[in-house]
């Protein structure tokens, strides 16, 4: 049941910040009011549709009470009135989840962490895989990947690649992707045609601006050192390859691309996401007792999908989801049908602890 009282308040809050706007205020002021206008426009907006919805359903109540009304009129209000009372149900799901606590990384762009796990070359093949899917996926969002650092496998894919994924909501959409990625099928190089499991973990970070985490030079030991690859004339006279050490975690980040210079800025890049991941996660376990049960949890022991190959199926275990798509699925199609499933059960979960 929504609270009247606080949809009022929400309007009355949205009217105040127009009409301080109007007041034409100064530019940092107008800024603020402006951001939080839009935060709660789209959710007023639903609320004026509701309140129209309710009047409606109240002048087709008088209407039915009223004993003078004609057969035919009371025929048209008996057949409309189902109609409303649906329109009413969905509005107020709608509402409930426009005011479920946001998450203020949702907006931003993020960090992408992919590395081969158990199976060997298997295991980086599959973390190729696993990075293709996620870039073509990328693309039909009109998100833009920059590959931050990259570790070839021995026979192809990656033993470890991070990228850079910079868009509009790319978190909110690529957070629940963080976990163990489970693989079943068999190897280009298996004779016997004997199925192998292999592994990959992903790890999706919100991407930090300076604002969010403050880094102190004191705190970091750069090294420069000779950038590793297939060889050639770079790499044998140019010691480019940057790794940085944030002294108080022990954390540690590289980059070897051709530029020190962008090197030095990817490390920095992908140490900010990890430092203010940190943060994000110490802040979450504040707040609650225990996380593992939460879709999204960031427990990243657990697996959380496995690909199926032979069988052509894959399957998110977190919220039992089995679909026969999986060609599609990894070429970075169809995706959504999982992320959307995901999203959803989270929200779900999140209106039920609200209602609890």
């Amino acid at each position: 049941m929504l609270d009247s009282a606080k949809l009022n308040q929400l309007t009355s809050r949205f009217n105040s910040l127009q009409n301080q706007m109007a007041a034409n205020p100064d530019p940092e002021t107008y800024v603020a009011l402006a951001s939080e206008c839009s935060g709660l426009q789209d959710v007023v907006e639903k609320i004026e549709e509701l309140r129209e919805a309710e009047k409606a359903l109240k002048g087709l109540d008088e209407l039915l009470a009223d004993k003078t009304t004609d057969r035919e009129m009371r025929e048209m209000a008996e057949m409309e009135y189902p109609d409303i009372e649906e329109q009413i149900e969905k509005m107020s799901s709608q509402i409930k989840l426009l005011l479920l606590p946001k998450d203020k990384a949702d907006d931003k762009s993020a960090v992408l962490e992919i590395r081969a796990g158990t199976g060997g070359s298997e295991a980086a093949l599959f973390a190729g895989d696993l990075f293709r899917m996620y870039e073509r996926y990328a693309v039909e969002k009109g998100w833009k990947v920059e590959i931050l650092s990259a570790s070839d496998g021995d026979v192809g894919g990656y033993k470890e690649i991070i990228a850079a994924i910079n868009g509009k909501s790319v978190f909110a959409k690529l957070k629940f992707e963080s976990g163990v990625h489970r693989v079943q099928r068999v190897p280009e190089t298996e004779g016997g045609g004997r199925v192998h499991t292999s592994a990959a973990t992903v790890a999706v970070l919100p991407e930090a601006e300076d604002i969010d985490i403050e880094i102190r030079n004191e705190d970091l030991r750069i090294d420069t050192m000779r950038a590793s690859g297939a060889g050639g004339q770079h790499v044998n006279t140019t010691d480019s390859a940057v790794r940085i050490t944030h002294l108080p975690t022990n954390i540690v980040v590289t980059s070897s691309e051709k530029s020190q210079h962008q090197n030095r800025a990817n490390a920095m890049k992908a140490l900010r996401a990890k430092l203010y991941d940190m943060e994000r996660q110490r802040a979450d376990k504040e707040r609650a007792d225990s996380r593992k049960g939460q879709v999204g949890s960031g427990d990243r022991s657990e697996r959380i999908r496995t690909y199926n190959f032979p069988q052509g199926r894959i399957s998110d275990h977190r919220i039992n989801l089995t679909l026969y798509k999986l060609d599609r699925i990894i070429n970075g199609e169809g995706l959504d049908e999982i992320i959307d499933a995901l999203i959803t059960d989270h929200q779900a979960t999140l209106l039920a602890a609200d209602e609890a």
